[in-house]
């Protein structure tokens, strides 16, 4: 295939989500894709669009959408007494070590939308999930590439991942290393994840981290509204890693006037510390991110829970960039000490974090196509 040297790159981008789905992956994406279309390029984007219609965001973003198809693969569902239930739980999580089932469809589903398409410019496969780029390798055939150059995205390493309670089994490294040896290029978002990956690949590694339309965002000045501390966290938790335990803990013991609100899905975890904070702890499902981003900006600190490893750098860190609040970093060695010093105002021990300008989605979306010109 002859490499299109022109301004103008018909690029296809393989995604297991999008908008209006709210997660890491679906707003590399979705941003990803409207720019790369706001910037003059022929934009297709494959992912299963579950039945919605699609038409009028196309239409309005001057995009492509081609439909990866209903996935039908089921986990086991978690229901039943205290014998079926773990019963249950075992057997899913048996399926999902030894076949990455049920995601594993996806592979099956790209392989198969792909086996015909020919002619693109740049791909970009967007994981997790990882069998993404499975289905990508599949398809894409010595004499068929489906585009001159394939980028292999990856918010969060396969193999590497080390934030999981149970690590990958054995014979999935030679799945990675196989689809890591056919694509052209694989993009993380930050330099520490390097080495979750295997270093015959380090050539192909290159630092793209996530992107968004920074001008569009409303992010109000900070304005201090309480004569106490009001702090946030949004996102997700992970026993033993991204715990909220011991914070918690500590809270319950805190002879203080706060309020501390949390945007997250796993409501159950916080019910006990709700019990005992009462309206010191406030909890709130998830709301859109340029809402959140307003809402977050507004408090006087926002916690981060650090994964405890140097491989995976929580995604909502850029979103706490952007709004400019400081930010208190927990890990599982944290003693408290620096939280009361946020609580009496004291930022001085703040994550240092990148400039916001670093996830302009304008300057994101360059750095791929400046890898095809590269390639």
């Amino acid at each position: 295939m002859m490499k299109n040297l022109n301004n103008t790159k018909r690029i296809l981008i393989v995604s297991g989500t999008f908008y209006p789905a709210i997660s890491p992956r679906a707003f590399r994406s979705t941003e990803l894709a409207r720019e790369l279309a706001r910037q003059g390029h022929e934009v297709t984007v494959c992912f299963p669009t579950e039945g919605k219609d699609y038409s009028s965001f196309a239409i309005e973003n001057n995009l492509k959408i081609m439909d990866l198809g209903q996935l039908k693969w089921k986990g086991i569902r978690l229901k039943g007494g205290r014998i079926e239930l773990l019963v249950r739980r075992a057997f899913r999580r048996g399926l999902q070590l030894l076949f990455e089932w049920p995601v594993i469809e996806i592979m099956f589903k790209v392989s198969k939308k792909l086996k015909n398409v020919n002619g693109f410019d740049l791909l970009i496969s967007i994981a997790v999930p990882h069998p993404i780029h499975w289905g990508v390798a599949i398809a894409r055939k010595h004499n068929r590439k489906i585009a001159d150059c394939w980028i292999a995205d990856c918010g969060d390493p396969y193999m590497g991942d080390t934030t999981d309670s149970f690590r990958k089994i054995f014979y999935f490294k030679y799945v990675e290393k196989w689809f890591c040896r056919k694509a052209d290029f694989i993009t993380i978002p930050f330099k520490g994840a390097r080495s979750a990956y295997y270093p015959e690949f380090y050539d192909k590694i290159r630092i793209i981290p996530q992107g968004f339309q920074l001008e569009s965002m409303k992010i109000q000045d900070y304005k201090k509204t309480c004569d106490y501390p009001v702090f946030a966290y949004a996102g997700g938790f992970i026993p033993g890693k991204r715990d909220p335990d011991a914070l918690l803990n500590f809270l319950s013991t805190c002879n203080r006037r706060f309020k501390f609100v949390i945007y997250t899905s796993q409501t159950g975890v916080l019910l006990p510390f709700k019990r005992t904070l009462g309206e010191k702890l406030i909890i709130r499902e998830y709301i859109p991110r340029e809402e959140l981003l307003v809402v977050l900006s507004g408090m006087d600190f926002l916690i981060n829970f650090d994964n405890n490893t140097g491989t995976q750098l929580p995604s909502k860190l850029i979103d706490y960039a952007i709004t400019g609040r400081p930010v208190l970093n927990v890990t599982s060695k944290t003693d408290f000490s620096e939280l009361v010093e946020f609580l009496n105002g004291n930022y001085r021990r703040k994550m240092e974090l990148d400039h916001p300008m670093s996830y302009d989605i304008r300057v994101v979306a360059k750095k791929f196509i400046h890898l095809h010109i590269t390639d």
